[in-house]
């Protein structure tokens, strides 16, 4: 209510955590509070539904849930079923101020696998990914959102794309092993390894590790076996400090390698650079998860030193 320019939204919000309708019923009411400036950011739950030892939800499920949302955001009467019970849902009036779904409220989906890259671009108006920095993986996400699209008959002429990462820029002197540049790194790295663990550990399919994290990744492995709980307690520490900060044990494992392959390093011109270079191919918004500890220092260097440059 502060503020008239700044864009709000949900970094993303988790459809295995609350209802569709309820899904839809929050975000229309912040966009009562500030027009034409809400998203909504929504994903199956990779990190939070694994935090409690529990699955994403399923992709099937996941295009229902966001079909429901789509046509409660476009002001539809629709089907929705709870607990195998399916019935027509609409809007109901409470008078002025509830809600506002006349101003249109984007959808922006996370995904990083094909059928979830192929379920944004049938209901997304935007894609949030891990990596989209890195030209490689933008291209291949965004060739399964348009096989998405194609699908569902949609455009992808105006679709939204969102990376993840971290941005760590060097000043004079500094080396990728020197302490200062591991506490700006540290944090997102290992929440980049935790990431690529969860897929493995699901998956048991070595060709999911990418090469900077090879040299780490027998030790990692013992490290989560290592852990002071049984196996299968193992999810309440895998992601401790998710996006905040690393913790002690795992400070070995942020190694110039690891911050050269998860965020965006260099000086801000050749930060810059990379962010042009993959605007070229798509991408269109940087989302930075510096550490908690440095958050303001991090986004006010980057606001100052980088963006003057994009």
């Amino acid at each position: 209510q502060n503020t008239s320019k700044i864009r709000l939204g949900t970094g993303v919000a988790i459809a295995g955590t609350r209802i569709a309708p309820t899904t839809a019923a929050a975000i229309s009411s912040i966009n009562a509070l500030a027009p034409g400036r809400v998203f909504l950011g929504i994903g199956t739950g990779h990190t939070a539904m694994r935090v409690m030892g529990q699955d994403p939800i399923p992709i099937n499920e996941f295009r229902e849930y966001l079909r429901v949302v789509r046509a409660m955001l476009h002001g539809e009467e629709t089907e929705y079923t709870y607990n195998g019970k399916t019935t027509s849902i609409v809007w109901q009036e409470h008078g002025d101020g509830f809600r506002n779904i006349e101003i249109p409220i984007p959808i922006y989906v996370a995904a990083n696998g094909p059928r979830a890259l192929r379920t944004a671009g049938m209901y997304g108006d935007g894609l949030c990914s891990i990596f989209n920095e890195q030209i490689p993986v933008l291209d291949f996400n965004l060739t399964h959102v348009a096989e998405g699209a194609k699908i569902a008959k949609r455009s992808t002429k105006d679709f939204h794309t969102t990376t993840l990462t971290n941005a760590v820029i060097l000043k004079a002197g500094d080396r990728l092993q020197d302490d200062a540049v591991i506490e700006r790194a540290g944090s997102w790295a290992v929440t980049a390894l935790h990431f690529v663990y969860e897929i493995w550990r699901y998956t048991k399919d070595d060709s999911v590790v990418p090469e900077y994290m090879k040299s780490i990744w027998e030790e990692y492995s013992d490290h989560v076996a290592n852990f002071p709980v049984p196996e299968e307690k193992s999810h309440q520490l895998i992601h401790e400090g998710h996006c905040s900060f690393y913790t002690p044990g795992e400070k070995k494992f942020v190694t110039p390698e690891m911050i050269e392959g998860t965020s965006l390093v260099g000086s801000p011109a050749e930060i810059a650079e990379k962010i042009n270079l993959a605007g070229k191919h798509g991408l269109t918004e940087v989302s930075l998860l510096p550490p908690l500890a440095n958050l303001r220092e991090a986004a006010k260097d980057f606001a100052e030193q980088v963006i003057p440059l994009c």
